[in-house]
């Protein structure tokens, strides 16, 4: 049994591991899943400048990815609806409407030239790994210049986890990590591309939740236009949600029409004597014109999954972006000194007629030596020592090359070279300034309206459906012991919501808590019933009298009742006890009749309940008489009654 136990655990945490890491969070590096970040390789590979079949990508991801086309597909028609990356051509589907895109072989896709600017793709600087069969490489992660996973939000479940990021606004990012990168301060907030309002109160920067709505247009008093989505919902599902709560009598309508295309706009019209303020509350509270989303930004930092906030994601992509850049710098300086380094040789190796020196050579070693003796007068021109490669570079040249070198070019190269290096120097000693220029050109790449925030931050509190709905459900109870919204017959007893619960006392003493029925046995009688609020109940005073079956003793118990447990029943005096009455009157009068007995002078007794203390609900009953009790006749019982809606 151990060893299945063990077996069971190191499966299934090597199970959790794959999902978390290699599945369903976004790695912070580059804010992408592992399928985006194949499919994002493969456009790069395949990327000619021209438009590229969907089929055709998803055929080529299929080489990096291992869990089939579908998956691929939709991740592909989901990243280029984020519009960031990749152009798009045909039916990628509607946002807006909810319509999904045509089938993979008849829309096309290519990468926008901007994404290299975002992702490095460069090998010198991001780590490539072989791919699932090693017979190619893929990125490790993306090494991006800017917090993607904010950009285009990220939303997955994985074992015993969940991540909810929604995107934010591509110009506002942009600004708030120049200044992270400034050392000021910054506040960003959501925004997504239906529109719609905000209430970000409770955000808490990307860990909280957020209230959004639709955003409506009242204008007109008899008709209701819709005219942007609420978040994480299209026109379809918002009018499928009208149309329930049309359907279940929550909402008063007389007709709704989508004429939703690259925008919202759904018309509805309201019956006469219907006003469109009257309607909107309910339009918050039944439908999803109002909707609360909780967010979590978990992502994959170090190989580990880490809650972050927006605030943290944007200053470590300010402090990154320095990092990428001299990374880049460094590079660059590393291939310039390099080619300077080979014009300078193949300069002096022509014009000083090295190549002369060879001629009598006999061996390769000895051509070796020639050249690098050759060089010797010349080492303060050269940059580094000559090595092995570089002689057998030297003597690759054709002698064609050799007779048309042209020194005046040569010398611009070298020159336009070295400018290209005192640049780079300059800019490796002002890496912040070098990192908010690139991010200021980057704001430049995109056109104005491709930088226009969609959602409107607003405050607003969230509609109760318990504030506004109407108590005008009749609750009823018959003879036969049900009572419910749905019992016919009977006698009505509240009117009620089904948000409401409901407190009674039964015939046997038994009280209980629950929602409001539609249907319920309780008892061939009922002493008391009333809204479940723990202020209306607890402010009753009750008043119980009851009877010991065996020695026919009465006794009386005045109490409150101050808390319970939903659906619990709860005992208003001892076991095995006999209840007589409930009443909830401060006072009232009641007469015990006795039992006959020999010499018994006194066979009924007169009481007053205001004579008896209050007690507690789980204190025994004070004793009437030491008589035994055959009747109980409580002065205006039928007033009771009606008190008791009974």
């Amino acid at each position: 049994m151990a060893f299945v136990k063990n077996l069971f655990d190191k499966n299934f945490i090597e199970y959790a591991s794959y999902v978390i890491r290699d599945r369903a969070i976004p790695d912070l590096e580059d804010g992408l899943k592992p399928v985006q970040r194949r499919i994002m390789h493969t456009l790069f590979r395949m990327d000619d400048g021209r438009f590229q079949k969907v089929a055709n990508v998803v055929g080529e991801c299929m080489k990096y990815h291992p869990h089939g086309d579908a998956s691929i597909g939709a991740a592909l028609v989901v990243l280029a609806n984020k519009g960031i990356f990749i152009e798009r051509q045909g039916n990628f589907g509607n946002m807006f409407t909810g319509d999904e895109a045509s089938a993979s072989r008849y829309i096309e896709c290519r990468v926008r030239p901007v994404a290299k600017d975002f992702l490095v793709t460069n090998p010198e600087v991001t780590h490539y790994i072989p791919n699932y069969d090693g017979r190619s490489s893929e990125p490790e992660v993306y090494r991006a210049k800017i917090p993607v996973v904010l950009i285009i939000g990220a939303e997955g479940i994985a074992v015993g986890m969940s991540t909810k990021i929604l995107p934010y606004n591509l110009k506002e990012v942009l600004e708030a990590e120049i200044k992270a990168l400034k050392g000021e301060d910054f506040q960003i907030y959501p925004d997504v591309a239906t529109g719609g309002l905000i209430d970000v109160s409770n955000y808490n920067d990307g860990n909280g939740k957020i209230v959004s709505r639709a955003k409506l247009d009242l204008t007109d008093e008899k008709k209701i236009v819709i005219t942007e989505l609420p978040v994480d919902t299209n026109a379809r599902e918002l009018k499928n949600s009208i149309d329930e709560a049309f359907k279940s009598g929550k909402l008063k309508i007389s007709s709704i029409n989508d004429f939703t295309t690259d925008h919202c706009h759904i018309e509805i019209k309201l019956p006469r004597g219907v006003y469109a303020s009257e309607v909107e509350k309910s339009l918050y509270a039944y439908t999803d014109c109002e909707k609360s989303i909780s967010c979590q930004m978990l992502v994959i930092k170090d190989n580990m999954p880490v809650a972050m906030t927006a605030t943290e994601i944007i200053k470590y992509y300010a402090k990154k972006l320095t990092g990428i850049i001299k990374d880049e710098l460094e590079f660059e300086k590393r291939r310039l000194t390099e080619e300077l380094h080979l014009r300078t040789l193949e300069r002096i190796f022509i014009e000083e007629r090295i190549y002369k020196k060879i001629e009598l050579m006999k061996t390769a070693e000895d051509v070796n030596k020639a050249v690098k003796k050759g060089f010797v007068p010349f080492k303060a021109e050269l940059i580094q020592d000559v090595s092995d490669e570089d002689v057998e570079r030297l003597l690759k040249i054709p002698i064609r090359r050799i007779s048309l070198f042209d020194i005046n070019k040569n010398k611009e190269l070298v020159s336009a070279m070295n400018k290209q290096l005192k640049e780079i120097n300059k800019k490796l000693k002002h890496l912040t300034d070098c990192a908010i220029a690139y991010l200021s050109e980057m704001l430049q790449k995109f056109a104005p309206e491709e930088l226009l925030r969609h959602t409107q931050i607003s405050q607003f509190t969230a509609i109760d459906v318990k504030q506004i709905v109407k108590r005008d459900t009749p609750l009823r109870y018959d003879d036969k012991g049900y009572i419910g919204t749905g019992v016919n017959g009977g006698t009505e007893i509240l009117k009620v919501t089904p948000f409401d619960r409901i407190f009674f006392i039964r015939h046997s003493g038994i009280y209980t808590v629950c929602d409001v029925p539609e249907k319920l046995f309780v008892d061939t009688g009922m002493w008391y019933c009333n809204y479940a609020d723990k202020n209306v109940i607890s402010a009753e005073l009750f008043t119980v009298i009851y009877r010991d079956p065996k020695t026919k003793f009465c006794y009386i118990k005045k109490f409150r009742v101050s808390g319970w447990i939903m659906n619990r029943d709860y005992m208003i005096v001892p076991d095995g006890m006999e209840v007589l009455h409930v009443d909830t009157r401060q006072s009232f009068t009641f007469t015990l009749k006795y039992e006959k007995k020999p010499r018994m002078k006194i066979t009924k007794e007169d009481f007053d309940a205001n004579d008896y203390e209050e007690k507690t609900l789980k204190a025994n009953g004070i004793r009437l008489s030491t008589r035994e009790v055959i009747e109980l006749k409580v002065e205006d019982a039928d007033t009771q009654q009606k008190l008791l809606n009974l």
